[in-house]
C-alpha cells in the first residue's frame, strides 16, 4: 500500500481472509487507512447483513485496531460455532472528512465442523488408485474416528459399530477396478460422535465424464453428453429426470461415446449413466458412477464451450473460426479475424464464464469487421416467450471508441447505444429487445443467422482497430 498515495480503507487483515481458524474464540486485527481517527466494526455469521450493516452486526465504534468475539463480555459471548463462517467488516472514520466513513472490504474466517472433511480422494473424485489409502482432516476436536467404507451408498449411510482409530489415514484393501465406492467417517471428541457426511469416488478403469461435468449447470436443453471409455467393449447408456429410475436409452461399441437425449425441459435436472461390458474381463460388467446436470432457464444460442482445436480433416474438428465466419478470406471489404493466432483458437483466460470465449480482432481501415454465426438448431426465437437477447463483451486496453452491432438474418441491424462500448476493459452485458428486430421485418419463429461486428454495417466508414471478446449469447424470457 505504502508510496501508492493516499488509502483510505482499512486493509491487511488477521487472521487473512478466508482463513480456517481452529478456535471457539478470535482476535481480529487489521491496519488502519490513511485518515481513520476511529473505526466503525460490524461481525456476523451472513455476509448480506454484514454488508448492509445491520444493526445485529455492528459491535461500535472504537480507536482500536482490533477486537476479539468468542469470549465472555465480547461478541458471541458464547464461543464460535464450528462448522460456520463469520464474516467482518471495518469502516474507516474521521468526521473531518466529507468521504467519511470509508466502506471496506467484506473479510471472513471460518471455524472447522466437528464433522470430518477434505477428503482424500475427493468426493466423487473419478480414476482413483484402487490401492490407495484413504484420508481426511479430523473434524474440530477430533481425538478418534470411525470409518465406514462400501459399495452401497445405503449401507454406509446406515453403518454403525466400527471399532475407533486415532489414525486419519485408511487402508480400505485392494479395490475393484471402475467401481463406485462410498465412505464415511465419524468423529469422538470425548463427548459425543459426530456422524460424517457420505463421501464416493470411482476406480481406475470407469468411464470418466466429460461434457457435461457432473453438477454442471445452465446446459443447453439440446445437449450432446459424451465421456472417456473405461474397460469396456460396449456401453449402455442410462437417462432421465429421476435418479432412482433411469432408463435404458441407447448402447454402443468402443468409439461411441456419445449420446443425444434431445429436447429436454428448462431448469430441469436430469441424471445419466454409462455401464460397460467386456467379456473378455472376468469382472465385466461395469456399472458406472451417477451423474447429473441441470438446463439453463434461458435459451443457448452459443456459449462458446464446444468449439476445439482438432485439425478440420477430424470428423471431431469444430474449429471456431470455421463456424464463425469472418473476414479473413475477404479483408478488403471485412476487417474481422475470429479466433486466436495459434492453438488454443478459442479464448481460454478472457471469459465471462465456463471455460471459452470468442476473440475477435478488428481492423475497420476498410469500414467494418464482423463475424456471422448461422444458426442450425435454437432459430424459433420465440420458444418460451423469450424477448431479450443478452450478449456480454468486453474489449481490450488501447481499443479506440468503435460502433459496435449486432444483426439478425444478415440485414436488420441495432447499434449499441453507447459510442464507447467497444473500449470497455471488463465484461459487460448487452440487453437488446428482440421486438427491435421484429420491427426490422424479422420472423423471430425462424432466426437463421446471428452477426456481430464493429463499424457502419450498411455505410461503412474508415475506422480504428482492436480486440474484442464476446460470450454467452443467450435469449431471456420476461422475468416472472
Amino acid at each position: 500500500m505504502q508510496g501508492l498515495g493516499a488509502f483510505p480503507w482499512a486493509w491487511g487483515p488477521d487472521p487473512k481472509d478466508g482463513t480456517l481458524y481452529s478456535d471457539t474464540w478470535i482476535t481480529l486485527g487489521w491496519s488502519p487507512g490513511d485518515f481513520a481517527v476511529s473505526h466503525d466494526v460490524y461481525l456476523g455469521d451472513n455476509f448480506d447483513d454484514v454488508d448492509a450493516g445491520a444493526e445485529s452486526t455492528f459491535l461500535g465504534n472504537q480507536v482500536a485496531t482490533y477486537t476479539i468475539a468468542g469470549f465472555p463480555g465480547f461478541a458471541f459471548p458464547d464461543g464460535l460455532i464450528p462448522g460456520t463462517t463469520y464474516y467482518w467488516r471495518i469502516d474507516e472514520v474521521n468526521d473531518t472528512e466529507p468521504n467519511s466513513p470509508w466502506k471496506g472490504p467484506i473479510w471472513s474466517f471460518s471455524i472447522p465442523p466437528k464433522t470430518a472433511y477434505f477428503p482424500e480422494p475427493a468426493d466423487s473424485a473419478e480414476s482413483v488408485d484402487p490401492d490407495g489409502n484413504l484420508s481426511w482432516t479430523p473434524g474440530f476436536g477430533a481425538i478418534l474416528h470411525n470409518v465406514y467404507v462400501g459399495d452401497n451408498v445405503d449401507d454406509v449411510s446406515n453403518a454403525a459399530g466400527n471399532p475407533p482409530s486415532g489414525s486419519t489415514t485408511y487402508d480400505p484393501g485392494p479395490l475393484e477396478m471402475a467401481k463406485t465406492y462410498y465412505w464415511r467417517v465419524d468423529e469422538f471428541d470425548s463427548v459425543e460422535t459426530h456422524k460424517g457426511d457420505v463421501w464416493s469416488f470411482t476406480t481406475e478403469g470407469a468411464v470418466t465424464a466429460l461434457n457435461p461435468v457432473n453438477g454442471a449447470v445452465d446446459v443447453t436443453q439440446t445437449p450432446v453428453l459424451t465421456w472417456a471409455p473405461g474397460l469396456g467393449a460396449s456401453h449402455e447408456v442410462y437417462f432421465g429426470a429421476d435418479a432412482a429410475s433411469l432408463e435404458l436409452k441407447g448402447s454402443g461399441n468402443l468409439g461411441s461415446e456419445s449420446f443425444e437425449p434431445g429436447q429436454l425441459e428448462w431448469d430441469t435436472t436430469y441424471y445419466w449413466r454409462i455401464d460397460e461390458a467386456n467379456n473378455a474381463n472376468a469382472d465385466s460388467p461395469w456399472t458406472g458412477p451417477l451423474w447429473s446436470f441441470t438446463t439453463a432457464n434461458f435459451l443457448i444460442i452459443d456459449d462458446f464451450e464446444s468449439y476445439n482445436d482438432l485439425d478440420p480433416a477430424d470428423p471431431a474438428s469444430n474449429r471456431i473460426f470455421n463456424v464463425w465466419l469472418d473476414g479473413f478470406d475477404n479483408p478488403a471489404l471485412n476487417g474481422s479475424v475470429v479466433g486466436n493466432a495459434n492453438p488454443p483458437f478459442a479464448e481460454q483466460t478472457i471469459v465471462h464464464s465456463g471455460n471459452q470465449s470468442m476473440p475477435m480482432s478488428y481492423d475497420n481501415a476498410v469500414g467494418k469487421s464482423e463475424a456471422t454465426l448461422t444458426l442450425t438448431s435454437s432459430r424459433d426465437w420465440t420458444v418460451k416467450g423469450v424477448n431479450t437477447l443478452t450478449i456480454w463483451y468486453r474489449g481490450s486496453a488501447g481499443n479506440a471508441a468503435e460502433n459496435m452491432y449486432v444483426a439478425l438474418n444478415g440485414s436488420a441491424v441495432i447499434n449499441h447505444d453507447d459510442p464507447d462500448a467497444a473500449s470497455r476493459i471488463s465484461w459487460t452485458q448487452w440487453n437488446i429487445d428482440l421486438q427491435a428486430f421484429a420491427d426490422q421485418g424479422v420472423n423471430l419463429a425462424n432466426v437463421t443467422s446471428i452477426t456481430l461486428g464493429l463499424g457502419n454495417k450498411n455505410n461503412p466508414v474508415a475506422g480504428s482497430a482492436g480486440m474484442m471478446y464476446y460470450d454467452d449469447i443467450r435469449l431471456y424470457p420476461p422475468a416472472p
